[in-house]
């Protein structure tokens, strides 16, 4: 069994799989420490179905589909904000708002277009094994500049998840911080959604951060367990899948991640007993 997956591990298709699932797991779990911490976890569930209606329209009309859907989910990602922020008859609904009338959009260009093609199911429910080498060099990239932004950042982007009015009192550039993380957080989305698909791709954003606080409090140790776990859990999940026939690699990858977030609520409720 061992020298089987070695001899699948070995395919250049699956090496490609990996470095985009992790550098995208991990991306996805760092930005979603901040998003997660402010309540605002299911953001990323809102743009994921904005970003599939974007390329639903960019493939019935012959556009580019990442160039069309990039721009569109990051304009979604302001103004999903701006409304939670500037508006209470609103708030959380400006998300399902966005989502449903996303796929609304998406689902009738589909039908115009005379149904769906294998191209927009792969961005519905993700095409790891097809992704190309350009798309492996993006995903590098973007995980490059999320890791530097949290390093740059780390001590103003920590001030802002927690507090953003008295962060803004301190003389902190709230705007641009969250203008940054909605930026980032839109990108790493439409990426992602060629990996896990747009039905799976909040996961990669919330287990990991939920997982990190069940077992620690602070915001360094949350943010660096939930990179690891995010890490971990795709690895497990890729693996499981290579081994068993006919188990889809994003459901596998929920699953594993699912997992190590019981196991860490487990031990979150065995810490907390040692203590009191």
């Amino acid at each position: 069994m061992i020298l089987d997956l070695m001899k699948i591990l070995s395919r250049q298709y699956i090496q490609y799989a990996f470095i985009v699932g992790v550098t995208m797991a991990l991306s996805c779990a760092l930005l979603g420490v901040s998003l997660v911490l402010k309540k605002h976890s299911m953001i990323g569930d809102g743009l994921s179905h904005v970003g599939f209606g974007a390329v639903a329209i960019a493939v019935c009309c012959g556009f580019t589909p990442l160039v069309f859907a990039i721009p569109v989910v990051i304009v979604s990602s302001f103004l999903i904000l701006w409304l939670s922020q500037k508006s209470k008859a609103f708030g959380d609904s400006a998300i399902a708002i966005f989502a449903t009338m996303s796929l609304a959009v998406g689902y009738a260009a589909i039908e115009i277009g005379e149904g769906v093609n294998f191209s927009l199911q792969s961005y519905l429910y993700g095409s790891l094994l097809g992704v190309s080498r350009g798309e492996v060099i993006l995903s590098v990239i973007i995980a490059f500049i999320v890791i530097l932004v949290f390093v740059l950042l780390y001590n103003k982007i920590f001030s802002v998840t927690f507090d953003e009015t008295f962060s803004k009192s301190s003389g902190i550039k709230t705007d641009l911080i969250n203008v940054i993380i909605s930026i980032l957080i839109s990108i790493t989305v439409v990426i992602g959604m060629k990996v896990m698909g747009a039905l799976l791709i909040t996961a990669l954003i919330i287990f990991p951060t939920l997982s990190a606080r069940q077992v620690f409090k602070t915001f360094k140790g949350v943010t660096i367990f939930a990179a690891v776990e995010s890490v971990v859990g795709f690895t497990i999940g890729l693996l499981v899948a290579c081994t068993i026939d006919n188990l889809p690699i994003g459901s596998a990858i929920i699953f594993a991640n699912f997992a190590i977030c019981m196991i860490c609520v487990v031990v979150g409720k065995i810490m907390k007993l040692r203590k009191n």
